[in-house]
């Protein structure tokens, strides 16, 4: 159904979760760090990464943080929500050939402001890299 026409807050509940999982590549870190203008060279450079307390190059946090934004755009809630707010906590570095999993978990619903709490993890291999919050508004019908 049209969002534009059909109110979808009655489609949420607490609990109600959806995910995104993309394995990292190179082309991903590269292309990354010419969008965003961070090219620290622990993410491109293999030399100095390998001199680093990581041992090896990583991806971007804001990198893994960005799958959030692919569930909540295009997931949960989905096209035409608003994203209005993340807190991030980076726990663990991604590497190349990882697959992170982004996963959004509603924790609670303002229905007067039409707003969505989520939990947001990103997990590699079943262990957090990432945890945070979001709050998120609904398109009104």
């Amino acid at each position: 159904m049209d969002t534009a026409t059909h109110d979808r807050l009655s489609e949420f509940s607490v609990g109600q979760s959806d995910s995104y999982a993309r394995t990292v590549t190179n082309a991903d870190i590269v292309l990354f760090a010419g969008v965003s203008g961070d090219d620290n060279p622990v993410h491109l450079n293999d030399e100095f990464a390998s001199a680093t307390m990581f041992k090896g190059r990583i991806a971007h946090g804001m990198l893994g943080a960005s799958y959030i934004s692919t569930v909540i755009g295009t997931r949960l809630p989905g096209p035409g929500s608003i994203y209005m707010g993340q807190s991030l906590k980076f726990l663990a570095p991604v590497r190349i050939g990882d697959t992170v999993t982004a996963t959004v978990t509603i924790t609670a619903i303002d229905e007067a402001k039409r707003r969505l709490t989520l939990e947001t993890v990103c997990t590699v291999k079943g262990k957090n890299v990432i945890e945070g919050e979001a709050r998120v508004m609904l398109p009104k019908p």
